[in-house]
């Protein structure tokens, strides 16, 4: 079963996958498709809040950040990790729940790019919102450097994540029911 998407002007037709017995996400994934990326990264940059630097989470998020960065002549943008590496120094963490990851996992952020970020205006992006797990994990992240947080944006908002007025978004993406009905 697939799903149509329409997004920045694109088709894509989405792999539903089962969560539960009863539910079923849809399939996003931005890896390898360079045309949907670049659209998608050029309609967020029209409704992007005034910021100084860009994060995203690891690792869906990485071509769309990048590609943000690229497309609006900045030379840098951050990413929280899903595990610390030996080249970090002075990381912290929090706590991300997430409908795509079972369970518990953590988000860590290097404590250089904390000090280049501290008192500076972030947006927080990623490829898809749901649940916001993920999002309030970076958000916590940022305000521990000291960062302000400008906005927060996706490109697809899934689910209740839609009715949520603190987020920009480009598209809602529905939840479905077993047989693949749209919620």
């Amino acid at each position: 079963m697939t799903y149509e998407m329409h997004v920045a002007g694109l088709t894509r037709q989405l792999p539903l996958c089962p969560i539960s017995d009863t539910l079923m996400i849809g399939a996003f994934v931005i890896f390898g498709d360079v045309e949907l990326t670049c659209a998608c990264a050029a309609e967020l940059l029209k409704i992007a809040p005034e910021f100084d630097y860009m994060v995203a989470p690891e690792a869906k998020a990485i071509p769309l950040v990048h590609e943000m960065a690229r497309q609006g002549g900045r030379n840098e943008y951050f990413l929280v990790r899903k595990s610390p590496k030996l080249y970090m120094d002075g990381v912290f963490e929090a706590v991300d729940r997430s409908i795509t990851t079972e369970g518990e996992q953590k988000l860590y952020m290097d404590g250089a790019d904390a000090k280049k970020i501290r008192g500076k205006r972030i947006l927080i992006l990623d490829d898809v919102i749901s649940t916001g797990g993920s999002l309030a994990a970076v958000e916590s992240l940022v305000e521990q450097a000291g960062g302000i947080v400008a906005g927060r944006m996706a490109i697809l908002a899934e689910g209740d994540a839609a009715k949520r007025d603190d987020i920009l978004f480009l598209e809602r993406l529905p939840l479905f029911s077993a047989d693949g009905t749209p919620l």
